[in-house]
């Protein structure tokens, strides 16, 4: 037989429409939005996975400061169980491009192989194939050209270089940047065909018996600088577990995938908990017919399900429309986000069973627990206390007693935030947690801002050049100095192994006023606030290529706010590093030095070399914070309709009365509305100091492992921001929520009279 209590189900349905209909979008929207991108996050690193067997991607790279033989090089696979392949690259800027440079290799047979994504492998001297990223930011496309060191290009087809998935152009940047650096083959002829003033002896090696893990491949790195050491030189030598241009887009993709899942978690959680709350609202408001239910012989377990049955309902279709927009349309959209930030290979679409558990058979499960938990305990009430409607778990106490001095209608507004405690704790908690992602989509564009603008303004000069060799300049605006480069320890600074540059300065220096005495150094102040180091502090660096340690005490901060750095006597930094007196690599200059030959430049450290991260992270990122703009106001509007409603709701006998009493709408919108105003703005103001001090510590937390330091910043812009498009959203819910009042009948008064 039928069970009756299922006929009451569309007729709930329909009383509720509104609050059913806003959960489903939601869900809707965010299980769309989160398959769709675990879709694509699976699919792009199941090809990455596989892009370092199948491309053949090295194990690491080193440059040597002149050429060295390979075949002497070569020698070495008995003594280091390694294969050494010549990868010499070309750097130059590019033409008509502003500030751009192109990192141009030669045939690629043997090792980091790459893949034509578009068009074809260039098979002529005057053909190139170039980085698809690349291409796409300065509109290139196969057969436009491009020029650089004096010659023009064709461009062939738009590849990936499977050692450059990220567009880091050297291991010490901050951040990628594939607007200003990009990277393309030519063939050997072509590659010949370039002037040699920017060569790089760069070589990659492969192991016969590739490491099981990243401790492995670090102690067998360890062994094979101190060998290569011996045959040249070493400018450069980086593992591809350190090496950012291989690894950095893969540990993205990992990353964020745990990153969004929790994300989901947390918003269903919340979903969860809101749902018992309107169920135990329903409840409350039919409990002298759960009651007759009750003692008619319905059972509790009957009950439960019948009351599970529509939030699971709304769950379940909201899953399934939201799975078949994330795995058709959205996963284009999670993809997309990733190839317009990476050069990633070819990719197949993966329909893997994990985004599906992740996102709809997990949040089903907790949704299902969560809310059987809550009726559970709230059904477990003999039928007698039902019919009574007498649903308290403890004995009736009195009502808390208020200064009789209070104006009334304050001490009236009191009492519904007394009897409405739980609710009010929800709404509290729902605004914070919307808050935080308000916040956290809105500051991450004034901090990097304010990254921007501390770089720029406290640049040491207009440009620098790191040279080649000590080359002599007639430019009375250079001043020399020595530039060198350590790394921090990890055990020291919290796990971190960053670059830290060193400036050798000439005691009188017009550039760097430093203020520590003779035989200390100053570091930045980037450097004093993001490993906590201040004056009379000795810190201890170590060399990349080798075990020597460096101790130095530090007698002084220089304002230097973004770049890792420590400034001393030009004299001691050539003794520490071992060069000869009067050595310098490097010139501060306000004006460019033209009379330096190209050939002896190895490095410009302009302005748009110093902002990149900003650039990049905006651009990578930008689209990212608009969603989670979008979600925490939907996560705002979702928990103050559905909490302020049930308030509305679970008053109604009451409201019913004052209307009887002569109170019009607008009285009675004052006494429960406005009380629900003044919780709400309360709400949005403590929520903001707390979630300012929380995401100071998540924005240390997110951008420890980048090199140099991100200021956090609160701005009034973004406080002003929260509050007002909280109360905006807020204000749209009153007027929805007064309606509601307006429509509550004076016959509701005389109604389950207890």
């Amino acid at each position: 037989m039928r069970d009756p209590l299922n006929r009451r189900l569309p007729r709930e349905f329909k009383a509720e429409l509104p609050k059913y209909l806003i959960i489903f979008l939601f869900f809707v929207l965010t299980i769309s939005a989160v398959s769709g991108f675990l879709v694509s996050a699976n699919s792009l690193q199941k090809a990455v996975d596989e892009s370092f067997e199948k491309f053949k991607i090295e194990h690491g790279n080193f440059e040597y400061k002149d050429r060295s033989s390979a075949d002497e090089l070569a020698g070495h696979p008995d003594e280091s169980g390694i294969k050494i392949y010549e990868n010499f690259y070309k750097e130059e800027a590019v033409e008509s491009f502003e500030d751009a440079t192109f990192r141009v290799f030669g045939e690629r047979k043997d090792i980091d192989l790459i893949d034509v994504l578009e068009g074809s492998a260039p098979a002529a001297a005057d053909e190139v194939g170039i980085d698809r990223l690349f291409a796409d930011n300065h509109k290139l496309k196969v057969g436009s050209s491009i020029a650089f060191a004096g010659k023009t290009f064709r461009i062939s087809g738009l590849v990936a270089l499977t050692d450059y998935s990220c567009l880091f152009q050297n291991p010490s940047d901050m951040m990628f940047d594939n607007d200003k650096f990009g990277v393309g083959v030519l063939t050997n002829e072509g590659f010949a065909s370039v002037r040699d003033d920017h060569i790089h002896y760069n070589y990659s090696y492969f192991y016969n018996d590739p490491p099981k893990d990243d401790d492995e491949a670090k102690t067998k790195a360890e062994k094979l600088v101190n060998v290569l050491a011996k045959y040249g030189e070493l400018e450069n030598f980086i593992p591809s577990f350190s090496n950012q241009a291989i690894v950095f887009a893969k540990n993205d993709i990992s990353g964020d995938r745990m990153g969004i899942t929790i994300f989901l978690y947390i918003i269903v959680t919340i979903l969860a908990f809101v749902f018992s709350i309107t169920i135990s609202n329903t409840i409350t408001r039919e409990a002298a017919v759960i009651g007759t239910l009750r003692a008619s012989g319905y059972t509790k377990g009957e009950l439960i399900r019948h009351y599970m049955i529509l939030p699971m309902l709304s769950l379940l279709a909201g899953a399934i429309v939201g799975n078949i927009l994330g795995y058709t349309l959205l996963q284009n959209v999670g993809a997309a986000a990733y190839l317009g930030s990476y050069s990633l290979v070819n990719y197949d679409i993966v329909f893997t069973p994990d985004a599906f558990v992740k996102t709809t058979v997990i949040p089903f499960i907790m949704m299902l627990l969560i809310d059987f938990i809550m009726l559970s305990a709230k059904l477990r009430l003999s039928p007698l206390r039902f019919l009574r409607r007498d649903l308290r778990r403890n004995s009736r106490k009195k009502a808390f007693r208020l200064n009789t001095k209070l104006p009334i209608m304050l001490r009236f507004r009191l009492r519904v935030i007394f009897q409405n405690i739980p609710n009010y704790v929800t709404i509290f908690l729902g605004i914070v947690f919307a808050e935080f992602i308000l916040m956290f989509s809105l500051i991450f564009e004034p901090m990097l801002d304010k990254f921007e603008e501390n770089t720029v303004d406290h640049m040491l000069a207009s440009c620098q050049y790191i040279l080649k060799a000590p080359v002599p300049t007639s430019n009375a605006s250079a001043e020399a100095y020595t530039a060198a480069s350590l790394q921090t320890i990890g055990k020291e600074t919290g796990g971190i192994d960053e670059e830290v540059t060193l400036y050798g300065l000439m005691p009188d220096s017009r550039y760097v006023k430093r203020s520590a005495p003779e035989g200390e150094i100053d570091i930045s102040s980037a450097y004093h606030k993001k490993y906590k180091v201040d004056v009379g502090d000795t810190i201890k660096l170590k060399d990349r290529y080798s075990d020597k340690t460096y101790e130095f005490k530090v007698g002084g901060i220089y304002d230097y706010p973004a770049i890792i750095a420590v400034f001393m006597d030009k004299d001691s930094l050539n003794s520490i590093m071992g060069y000869e007196s009067g050595y310098f690599n490097a010139y501060l200059s306000n004006e460019d030095l033209s009379d330096i030959e190209e050939r002896y430049i190895a490095t410009r450290i302009t302005r748009t070399e110093l902002t990149k991260t900003s650039r990049q992270l905006i651009r990578s990122m930008g689209g990212m914070m608009v969603i989670f703009t979008v979600f925490g106001t939907l996560i705002f509007v979702l928990v103050i309709y559905l909490l302020a409603k049930i308030i509305i709701e679970k008053n109604t006998q009451p409201i019913s009365m004052t209307k009887i009493l002569g109170y019009n709408d607008g009285e009675i919108n004052s006494l429960y509305i406005h009380t629900t105003t003044a919780v709400t703005i309360l709400s949005l103001v403590i929520g903001l100091l707390l979630c300012s001090e929380l995401l100071e510590t998540v924005m240390y937390v997110a951008f420890k492992n980048y090199s140099g330091w991100f200021e956090y910043v609160m701005t009034p812009g973004v406080a002003f921001k929260t509050i007002g498009l909280g109360v905006l959203t807020y204000l749209i819910v009153v007027l929805v929520l007064s309606r509601k009042v307006k429509k509550i009948p004076l016959d509701e008064a005389l109604k389950n009279v207890e």
